[in-house]
């Protein structure tokens, strides 16, 4: 069965070498098929690093009688729940980051760092550094980490403009997989977009066939001209190795989410589109006479965003973003994602048979209404239930729907009423008896009120569900 393996990866660091993309040309002799690649790899490998990790993480020890089939028939599956005594243990782990600056600042991936105490960076020439984290990014599984150089110049990699990539482009991976040292591989840009590999919220990733292996997370995917592509994330694996298909989050996404940690901020903040949209087929093609499917069409709009004040309607399909097609809801997030706030960007709509553009000023999804986070209290179904109002800020935060509302459990309490009741995090309550549930000041009114019965509608996993209580 396939699986994505996560991997560890190794930092390069490089000067600017070349401005301009060389022409690229098929092998014409012998002598330039011998043509080797060992110049660029010196002139980048002071440039990789390595990123240990460690945390202290906290386990259970019990006896493995409590896990015994024979015992859990007689004594239910609760026995011995609770008990067992528990222990300290501290965890390690491996993997790679790529110098995009002089001064020390270092890009890799989130799944590298994730739940580190303590994040070690070491250089090519085994000096090693404290690092601290910048900016963590789940959402493109990117993570900015920084450690102080005392002044020292070191060597970094610029960054390539991913959408001059074509696929055949020859790449270079650079890495220190199974932490048996700096290793570097080839190949060739396998192909471009890639989505669907489950790994982060804004897929479209360059795959290549550059041998990739754990402890290659975060680490460098580099062009002929010594420039940053992409940062190695994944593979497609059944043995836990290389099977010649890897994935990179592209450099375009990578100088975003750096655009971010170098402006002081924590978090990644996005331009917000203030619409939901579906990818075109054939049939809705044909219905809009459109020659081929195309673009993404808008299904419903946020009354005054960006999108609706851009003057774009429900029913028009969006084509590109500033001359960058558009094929699927995925690449729109993409290249919102590639876009700075405050900034425009230029929106190509088909409506009624033509072309328009639209200009879009990008700005950030709001806080409206504020999320009020409260804990449910009392003799009620949702007592032990940490609930939010949904804004588009906090679904985006979520890996919600933007557009929509109402009242987000954030988490439930071990042993509460709601979870006696099988409430989950991420569920979104729309009513409670006969009363519509929008904000959490109405949920709170509604909870108080005494009740022998409880009728409780809620929107899980796209599905709306009602849960009746003491019939």
């Amino acid at each position: 069965m396939r699986q994505i393996l996560l991997l560890g990866f190794l930092v390069l660091a490089l000067a600017p070498v070349q401005t301009a993309v060389a022409k690229k040309v098929v092998p014409a002799s012998q002598a330039q098929v011998q043509l080797s690649f060992a110049p660029l790899v010196k002139r980048a490998a002071p440039a990789v690093v390595n990123i240990y990790t460690r945390r202290v993480v906290e386990q259970v020890v019990r006896s493995p009688l409590f896990d015994d089939p024979f015992f859990r028939r007689f004594f239910g599956e609760r026995f011995g729940a609770g008990n067992g005594r528990r222990r300290r243990q501290q965890q390690n782990s491996l993997g790679s980051g790529v110098l995009v600056s002089a001064d020390g600042m270092i890009v890799t991936n989130h799944h590298v760092i994730a739940g580190a105490d303590e994040i070690t960076v070491a250089l090519s020439d085994r000096r090693e550094f404290e690092a601290e984290l910048m900016l963590d990014d789940e959402s493109t599984d990117l993570a900015v980490l920084k450690i102080k150089t005392e002044g020292e110049k070191l060597p970094f990699l610029e960054l390539r403009d991913s959408d001059s990539l074509e696929v055949g482009d020859l790449v270079l991976a650079i890495g220190n997989p199974f932490n048996v040292g700096q290793t570097v591989t080839s190949g060739i840009v396998s192909a471009l977009a890639r989505t669907g590999i489950g790994v982060s919220d804004f897929q479209f990733f360059i795959q290549t066939d550059a041998a990739i292996n754990p402890g290659n997370s975060g680490g460098a995917l580099i062009t002929m001209d010594g420039r940053l592509a992409g940062i190695n994330t994944a593979i497609y694996s059944r043995t836990g190795g290389s099977h010649g298909i890897g994935f990179a989050v592209p450099s375009a996404m990578v100088r975003a989410v750096l655009a971010s940690a170098k402006s002081g901020l924590r978090h990644v903040k996005r331009p917000w589109l203030g619409a939901a949209t579906q990818t075109v087929t054939a049939d809705i093609a044909a219905s809009l006479d459109m020659t081929r499917p195309r673009g993404v069409m808008i299904r419903s709009l946020y009354q005054d965003g960006p999108a609706d004040l851009a003057g774009m309607r429900v029913g028009d399909v969006i084509i590109a973003i500033d001359g960058h097609d558009v094929a699927s809801p995925k690449a729109l997030n993409f290249r919102m994602g590639t876009r700075m706030i405050s900034n425009n960007a230029r929106f190509d709509v088909w409506r009624d048979g033509d072309v328009r553009n639209l200009d879009l000023k990008l700005v950030a999804a709001p806080e409206t209404p504020p999320r009020r986070i409260t804990d449910m209290a009392g003799r009620q179904p949702l007592a032990g239930a940490t609930v939010a109002n949904l804004s588009p800020a906090l679904a985006e935060e979520l890996g919600l729907d933007t557009l929509a509302s109402g009242v987000i459990i954030l988490k439930v309490a071990q042993r509460s009423l709601a979870r006696r009741f099988r409430f989950r995090k991420g569920d979104l309550i729309l009513g409670v008896n006969k009363a519509r549930i929008g904000l959490v000041s109405e949920l709170v009114a509604v909870m108080k009120e005494p009740a022998a019965d409880w009728q409780i509608t809620m929107q899980r996993g796209g599905k709306v569900h009602t849960i009746r209580i003491g019939e």
